[in-house]
């Protein structure tokens, strides 16, 4: 199993309140962990891209902060988690150009996530007026095999669709080497894994939020992907999902970071924007809130593998119990309520004690698939 970050761009009201620059020092920070990350043997880290998601995500041009991360890191994979490639949002044309871009920049280490948008207050404010938030998978489905055309095409004989047309024209640049970067989709549902698995997809397991649903959810993926139809030049057999971590040198001190953290605002948040992923038992409707979290809770999330904190040796058999439940990847989502220096040491600590002992490819080969396509 490998590891990535996840970054946001996540700015509190609690902080912007007390600090006229917190949205400035937000996005700053998350650069510093995912360089951090790359020192430390992460093999990925994923980007996101959300539009007026005040408060939960402010990278909205994750393209431009993926372009800086190519140049201020050496070796870690670099993923757009997602980019947009409906025509109302981002032209698909000008969505290839930026990851072949992108794999110029990071000399073959960028990987394309892509997805539908975040839920309906993001896809309202680009389709105002659509009443079922399910049109996005018909724009998504018409345009997901075009890319590797534009990709791989001297000349790409153009599309003449539904929502976006375009007559023969050469893409430019091309990207970078053999092939096309690794394609990977953004799952909001479990019914999307297996239909990622059928086009050859990786899955960027977004919605997963325990072990126990994993297990069911990446057996119906690897039964998809053995029979794949790949929309690319490849299949991305590949699993990653996300998780809270927070690591640190004793289990009391990782809890009392836990505890401080804001952890119940920032998921209170993900289901207010995320109206469209299955809510989960107990998780009130927005503005009502989850309860601010105990110590007591956060025992009981990590009873129930809902979170990953401890010290090494505990994180290290959470993340174990990833691993066995199928994962190929494991990123984690680093809470910006936690200060600026424990999530290094949380970086930090799971570089050393964790990831050596799992990830079997140290050397972080540019594409598990792509060099064979």
């Amino acid at each position: 199993m490998e590891f990535g970050l996840f970054v946001q761009g996540y700015v509190p009201a609690a902080r912007a309140k007390v600090d006229p620059e917190a949205e400035h020092k937000a996005l700053i920070e998350e650069t510093e962990y995912v360089i951090q990350a790359d020192k430390s043997g992460f093999k990925y880290a994923w980007a996101s891209e959300h539009h007026f998601l005040e408060e939960y995500s402010h990278i909205s041009a994750n393209d431009v902060y993926l372009g800086y991360l190519a140049h201020a890191t050496d070796r870690i994979h670099l993923g757009s988690g997602i980019f947009n490639p409906l025509a109302p949002v981002n032209h698909p044309v000008k969505v290839a150009e930026k990851v072949a871009m992108l794999d110029h920049l990071s000399e073959g280490r960028f990987e394309f996530g892509s997805g539908r948008g975040a839920g309906s207050h993001e896809i309202l404010g680009f389709m105002p007026g659509i009443t079922d938030m399910n049109h996005t998978k018909e724009l998504w489905e018409e345009t997901i095999a075009e890319f590797p055309k534009m990709w791989l095409q001297d000349e790409y004989v153009g599309f003449q669709g539904k929502h976006w047309s375009l007559p023969p024209r050469k893409i430019l640049p091309k990207p970078y080497g053999k092939s096309h970067p690794a394609m990977w989709y953004a799952a909001g549902s479990p019914s999307s894994y297996a239909m990622a698995g059928k086009k050859g997809l990786g899955v960027l397991g977004f919605s997963v939020q325990k072990v126990s649903d994993m297990e069911w959810v990446v057996e119906s993926y690897k039964t998809a992907v053995k029979d794949a139809e790949p929309v690319g030049d490849f299949v991305n057999d590949n699993v990653m999902v996300t998780s809270t971590a927070i690591c640190a040198e004793t289990h009391a001190k990782a809890v009392e970071i836990a505890v401080g953290g804001g952890l119940n605002y920032l998921q209170s948040l993900l289901f207010r924007y995320h109206d469209t992923f299955p809510r989960p038992d107990g998780i009130p409707e927005w503005p009502e809130l989850l309860p601010e979290y105990t110590e007591e809770i956060i025992e009981l999330l990590i009873a129930e593998e809902l979170m990953i904190c401890g010290d090494p040796d505990e994180v290290l058999a959470q993340c174990k119990r990833w691993e066995q439940a199928g994962a190929d990847q494991l990123s984690f989502g680093l809470p910006i309520g936690v200060s600026r220096q424990d999530t290094l040491n949380s970086i930090k600590l799971i570089g050393e004690h964790v990831i050596p002992k799992i990830d079997t490819d140290p050397v972080h080969r540019t594409s598990r698939f792509r060099d064979a396509a």
